[in-house]
């Protein structure tokens, strides 16, 4: 008989024997009764145990617990007492229950109390991954998928420790197979490898009520999950049991032997292994000999073997320790190395437990949750008041999910469902705890923001408590399933009742004949009048039912039948597809999980909501929404399915307040640009006329528009009755607007050579697109769909791309855009594909699309050139049509920006004397006012290349009023157009030169420049040929006359002035470069006839004034005296 034990730490039960019944015998009863369940000793008479089989067999065939086919060999009664209760009952509560239990009743206990489904050792020795789900769960229910391939999965499916336990089991590696009571030993042989030798694991099990309770292998595995060899020893007793030599508990041996053998027993063990237990043994031995030990104080001795006793938790092992470690290593590396990805997968592990009815799955979220609300991150974010990153996020709203799971289970205990309420109030009050909303911002009001609730109907939002990702699971664990209305619900399809609103005001529905929530109306539970959209909710309500939906009608091409073939299918990439399959008890005709799946998910997709605050939010919104379409898109949509998504689009377009397509939404209510573009090219085939009115009436963007339509006030429901008028910040409006510009270019394509259908569409895109640069995106989707390779182009696309180009234009007319160039190339292209007469159209209305730059130098320039006259086999009447809209736009934008325009239209109009001599006149009046002396010069030069050198110094002198340089401006970029325009000058003749020195002398003030100008003066003669051919005279200028007499004297006086402004702050490292200019100011004043004299009193001067900079003036005598 098993008894407690107070002897401390309690490893094992204890277990002693007050005596053995040699009485008992086979065949007989023990005790005088039977067990509680019938069991008899293993030696009843043949006939009793064949007749007593006989019956069970066949009851346990009918209730289903034999499979059928195998009544030739029916199972003993024994065993399957044995079986149950090895499932139900603590050992110790069977040996409490009876005095004596004969030893083959306690060895078919003992053998059937070890786990006998390979999938929970699968589950706590491997993280889940594509394959393996399939297996793992019945109809291949995943959880949480590992990312790759089928090549990447098997790869790393091969190096999970359940892969390699079979493959050691499998390669004979497992020996020495011991099973002595509840306790499961031996050694597990690690082959060779390249790099290491053989090794022999020692493996030890320990297991109660079909589940594993611990594992020990010398190995050194720290892990969260078992190890191979824990896993290829527990699939040989699972596999093998047969050749597994099974022991009753060692006590029970112990029993058995008398004085000597005990003696002989210790010390054979002690002598084996002396080293290692010697010192215990001793130690043991004081504690039993000394009468007031503790040891001798307590009834019995422990068992490592005797099973569990009565206050044990019955659980699967899990290394508690190793899950907080690894959680914390994972956390640590903020998301690299894949720590993301290991994160979700033990989130997935967790979800796997859960679906098993595993109690380690809320004992590991609750370790997993501990070390999430340790994360030193979680301060620092708040304390510099930063948002966490986005994938740490979406882990704090899987686990807030999971909880919500928790404690929802409808099989926990109250007690339980206490404990962790307790535990997420902790949780939910530390100061770092995350915000539902992710941003620490204001959360989306809940039923008790949105509807009147007494006295607290004004209170001021920011008063009220913030909800962190625990609130939702704190909340739920007020809910319980035997609620009326949740009952209800389970029972009957069509949950209303319009008898029931004159009851009283415990009535369990409204005037309406709407279900009344009484007890949940506090709690912000998402109803009808919720703010909350069913897609993007932090609970996922839509994707987890279109989840359990699709579960319920998967097929494999294979089904699994027994544990070996699980086994045996585990690692392998199986086609899955999705059938009709109805269960007739709960589906009217016609319908079926996956009729529903679909259905649901439409429904989900087209609620109307509004749009969240915070970008965290938003961006989850928009993520749910793309991912519950992507499952959508992976299923093959047959006639019952299109039957579907029609019922459902044109319900969505009549549905009122409670749709997104609905014909009046809120203002701020979530777009619905992504699902309208899978509607729409899902019912394309089917119904072009249902897809395109869906699609239009998605294109809508109610919150660009400056004056959004007001909802019906009349109606009760509707949800612009219970939402404030402000201005949302819509962080993925960029994201919105590029999903509607996808949905108006997928409409473009597939309307491609219907006149009509391209019409509406291009309407539609003028009236709900407000982004240039997704109106630009669309005219060059339009206008690649028109001019594909393979076919004619499409004229009506052409026009449509050509009317978006000019929409893009206008819109961008005034405001800066990086890409505007591009754009007017672009639109110049478009009307060239056109034709003459698109051309021809832009450039007369020029001033309302293009700026004077962009009309002169790119799209009347384009239009002259010769690439386009080939393009568009022009002949010389339409040529010079085309080239005189040219000229005119060319006039039209000098006249308007001359300073930017003129050269342009001068070029434009070479070929057209009037329009030249027009350009011309129109630069020179703007030339005293508007335009500046580089672009005076520029068109000088211009002049000048085009053979008109008097225009070339008309144009140069006005430049020159323009210029102003002084005295150290010696590298200024009008330095080379003065040189230009004074040898110009020189070359026409003496007068001209003459004219423009003075101008020269007004505007130069750099000594440099002007001796420069002063040397290529005096070197050749002015103008071979002067004006009205005449020949000058050959002589050389004299520097004693004018002109350059002026200019001489402006040289030297430039010099003077420039050497005093110099020698007002100058360092000793630029005294040689000063002497250096002094040489060539010498030079310039030795040109004039009294020069010398002129410099001697300059550099007397320069000695006298500057004297205090000594070691300057030494220099300066040094070189000059």
């Amino acid at each position: 008989m098993a008894e407690r034990g107070q002897l401390p730490p309690p490893a094992k039960r204890l277990c002693c024997r007050p005596g053995y019944g040699s009485g008992c015998r086979p065949g007989q009863r023990v005790g005088g009764t039977g067990l509680g369940s019938g069991a008899l000793c293993a030696g009843s008479s043949a006939a009793a145990a064949a007749a007593a089989a006989a019956a069970a067999a066949a009851a346990a065939a009918a209730l289903g617990l034999l499979p059928l086919g195998k009544t030739q060999s029916p199972e003993s009664l024994l065993d399957i007492a044995a079986r149950k209760v090895a499932e139900k009952w603590p050992f110790q509560r069977v040996e409490e229950r009876f005095e004596r239990i004969p030893e083959p009743v306690q060895r078919r206990i003992v053998y059937w109390s070890f786990p006998r489904s390979e999938r929970e050792i699968c589950m706590y020795s491997s993280f889940n991954t594509g394959a393996e789900d399939s297996a793992a769960a019945p109809g291949g229910a995943t959880a949480g998928t590992a990312p790759g391939g089928g090549a990447d999965v098997a790869a790393a499916e091969n190096r999970l420790p359940f892969r390699r336990g079979i493959a050691l089991l499998d390669g004979g590696c497992v020996d020495n197979v011991l099973q002595v009571g509840f306790h499961l030993s031996g050694t597990v042989t690690e082959p060779a490898m390249q790099s290491e030798p053989e090794t022999v694991c020692n493996v030890a099990i320990s297991f109660d009520r079909c589940k594993i309770t611990s594992v020990t292998c010398s190995c050194g595995n720290k892990d969260i999950f078992y190890c191979a060899h824990v896993v290829a020893l527990s699939l040989y007793r699972i596999r093998k049991p047969d050749q597994v030599k099974l022991h009753l508990p060692i006590s029970e041996t112990l029993f058995q032997m008398n004085r000597d053998q005990l003696q002989k027993f210790v010390q054979y063990l002690i002598t084996v292994h002396h080293t290692e237990v010697l010192p215990t043994a001793q130690k043991l031995a004081d504690e039993i000999l000394s009468q007031n030990s503790e040891i001798n104080q307590v009834h019995g001795a422990p068992d490592p073997t005797a099973g569990a006793s009565i206050d044990d938790e019955n659980c699967w092992h899990l290394d508690e320790e190793q899950v907080q470690e690894q959680v914390k290593l994972f956390l640590s590396q903020g998301g690299y190395h894949g720590s993301g990805k290991q994160l979700n997968l033990l989130f997935a592990k967790v979800r796997e437990m859960l679906k098993m009815r595993d109690s380690n799955g809320a004992r590991m979220l609750t370790l997993i949750t501990e070390q999430f609300m340790a994360d030193p991150r979680l301060s620092l974010w708040r304390q510099q008041g930063t948002a966490m990153t986005d994938k740490y996020r979406q882990l704090w709203d899987e686990l807030g999910a999971l909880w919500m799971c928790i404690v929802l289970n409808p099989h926990c205990k109250l007690e339980q469902k206490t404990s962790w309420l307790k535990q997420l109030k902790k949780w939910n009050s530390v100061d770092v705890c995350p915000w539902e909303d992710g941003n620490h911002g204001n959360e989306l009001p809940n039923l008790t923001n949105a509807l009147p609730q007494g006295g607290n109907a004004n209170q001021d939002s920011s008063n009220r408590p913030h909800r962190t990702v625990f609130t939702r699971a704190i909340e739920a664990c007020d809910l319980h399933w035997q609620d009326s209305h949740l009952q209800h619900i389970i029972s009957s399809d069509l949950y209303t009742d319009y008898c029931y609103h004159d009851n009283t005001e415990n009535s369990l529905f409204d005037s309406h004949g709407w279900p009344l929530w009484h007890e949940l109306l506090h709690k912000g539970v998402t109803s009808i009048t919720n703010l909350e959209g069913w897609v993007g909710h932090p609970l996922d309500p839509i994707g987890t039912l279109f989840s359990s939906l699709m579960e319920a009608c998967r097929v494999d091409d294979e089904s699994f039948h027994g544990f070996s073939d699980f086994t045996e299918n585990v690692g392998q990439c199986k086609s899955l597809e999705y059938q009709h399959l109805p269960a007739h008890k709960f589906l009217e005709e016609g319908e079926s999980y996956l009729t529903l799946a679909v259905e649901v998910a439409l429904i989900g997709l087209g609620q109307q909501r509004i749009m969240p605050d915070g970008l965290y939010a938003q961006e989850k919104v928009c993520r749910n929404e793309e991912q519950l379409i992507s499952k959508l898109q992976e299923i093959e949509l047959d006639d019952t399915l299109v039957k579907i998504f029609r019922k459902q689009a044109v319900f969505l377009l009549e549905a009122g307040p409670y749709s997104g397509l609905g014909e009046v939404i809120n203002q701020e209510s979530v777009p619905m640009h992504t699902f309208a573009k899978y509607l729409f090219t899902s019912l394309l085939p089917h119904d072009a006329e249902l897809a395109y009115k869906t699609a239009l009436r998605a294109m809508r963007l109610l919150v660009l528009e400056s004056t959004a339509p007001l909802g019906d006030m009349s109606r009760p429901h509707h949800i612009a009755s219970v939402v404030p008028n402000r201005y949302p910040r819509w962080f993925t409006l960029s994201h919105i607007e590029s999903q509607q510009c996808e949905l108006a270019s997928t409409m473009l394509t597939a309307a491609k050579g219907d006149v009509r259908r391209l019409e509406t569409v291009l309407e539609s895109i003028q009236k709900n697109i407000h982004s240039s640069s997704h109106i630009f995106k669309l005219a060059q989707d339009a206008f690649k769909i028109a001019t594909l390779m393979d076919s004619l182009p499409d004229i009506t696309l052409l026009k449509v791309s050509l009317e978006l180009g000019l929409q893009v234009m206008r819109m961008t007319l005034s405001t800066l855009n990086w890409r505007r160039r591009e754009m007017v190339r672009w639109l110049v292209t478009c009307a060239t594909e056109i034709g003459v007469y698109a051309l021809d159209s832009i450039m007369q209305n020029w001033f309302t699309l293009f700026t004077p730059t962009e009309a002169t130098s790119i799209v009347a320039t384009t239009v002259m050139s010769n690439s386009t006259i080939v393009r568009l086999h022009l002949d010389c009447h339409q040529q010079e049509k085309l080239a005189g809209s040219a000229r005119t736009l060319a006039l039209q934008c000098a006249m308007k920006d001359p300073q930017n325009c003129a050269l342009s239209a001068l070029t434009l109009c070479e070929k057209d004397h009037i329009a030249f001599e027009t350009a011309y006149q129109i630069v020179l009046d703007a030339a005293t006012t508007s335009m500046s002396y580089s672009q005076l010069f520029t068109i000088a030069r211009y002049m000048e290349h085009r053979g008109y050198p008097m225009r070339a110094y008309k144009l140069a002198t006005l430049a020159m009023t323009h210029l102003n340089l002084s005295y150290n401006q010696d590298t200024h970029p009008a330095i080379n157009d003065v040189l230009w325009a004074c040898a110009l000058s020189h070359s026409l003749g003496k007068n001209e030169l003459a004219a423009i020195i003075p101008l020269v002398v007004k505007s130069v003030k750099c000594a440099t420049v002007l001796s420069d100008i002063l040397r290529r003066c005096t070197l050749t003669t002015p103008g071979m040929v002067g004006l009205h051919g005449r020949r000058n005279s050959g002589k050389l200028m004299s520097l004693d006359k004018a002109p350059l007499r002026q200019l001489l004297d402006a040289t030297i006086g430039a010099y003077i002035n420039t050497t005093h402004s110099r020698l007002t702050h100058i360092s000793p490292r630029h005294y040689s470069e000063f002497i250096e200019f002094l040489s060539k100011a010498r030079e310039t004043f030795l040109m004039a006839h009294d020069g010398h004299i002129q410099f001697t009193q300059f550099i007397d001067n320069l000695k006298q004034i500057y004297k205090g900079k000594k070691k300057l003036m030494m220099l300066v005598r040094e070189r000059f005296g």
